[in-house]
């Protein structure tokens, strides 16, 4: 990188915080600790990269997936996520930092379904930056809700195009991801934002997500910074 250039910062970092279990594991603890620390670090790392001046952080929480894991799992990281939308708001807001949350309603409860709602309602007009909460998330069932929305809407198939889908799919306004962070060592996207992953660098840290600090955010967007972008041409 010439060191006289000024870095372009990604506009959208998406996050598949990947390796809390293992990560308790090695340390000889409780599978909960390790989604514990991993939320505490998810915190940390995404107002750091807002303080940096990137826009909008995604975060792969939990997978239409993950419902298959025990149930004790499941229902802890259902608290974490009333926890996250309810007591860290004010923090938020503090930070003038908005919430949108992206998933499917099915399955979850009526008090996390009203936790997202007022979370979102009480920070839409932050403006610094915006968390992406993707929680009861799958790429295909995004795509399948989007195209029952375009369905039920009555659109002329002669008139869907690109547009069409991309103000069908959940939160239409957040942009395609510039940069995808998988910790862990794992190096697939897992169904992540499948529609906005189109053209995003990757970008694959062997280090399980509560370990991965700052300063490995810093060494990804230093990665970052050193592509050349050619959006397929």
């Amino acid at each position: 990188m010439d060191d006289q250039s000024t870095p372009v910062l990604p506009t959208h970092v998406g996050l598949i915080l990947d390796g809390n279990r293992r990560w308790a594991k090695d340390h000889g603890l409780p599978t909960f600790e390790g989604h514990r620390r991993g939320y505490d670090q998810f915190k940390d790392v995404t107002k750091y990269a807002i303080n940096k001046g990137v826009k909008y952080v995604s975060a792969f929480i939990f997978s239409t997936e993950n419902w298959d894991r025990t149930k004790d799992e499941v229902n802890y990281l259902m608290r974490l996520a009333l926890h996250m939308l309810t007591k860290d708001i004010a923090e938020l807001n503090k930070e003038n930092i908005k919430v949108v949350w992206l998933g499917s309603p099915d399955r979850l409860s009526k008090k996390l379904l009203a936790a997202i709602k007022n979370a979102e309602e009480s920070t839409k007009n932050n403006t610094r930056g915006t968390v992406c909460i993707c929680f009861n998330y799958g790429g295909y069932q995004e795509i399948i809700d989007s195209f029952k929305k375009i369905i039920m809407e009555k659109i002329p198939a002669d008139k869907v195009d690109i547009e069409t889908i991309k103000q069908s799919l959940y939160a239409p306004p957040i942009p395609p991801i510039d940069l995808l962070i998988r910790t862990s060592g794992e190096k697939r996207i897992s169904g992540f934002m499948l529609w906005r992953m189109a053209y995003a660098e990757l970008y694959f840290s062997d280090k399980y997500w509560p370990d991965f600090s700052n300063e490995d955010l810093d060494l990804a967007l230093e990665d970052y910074y050193k592509r050349e972008r050619r959006f397929g041409h």
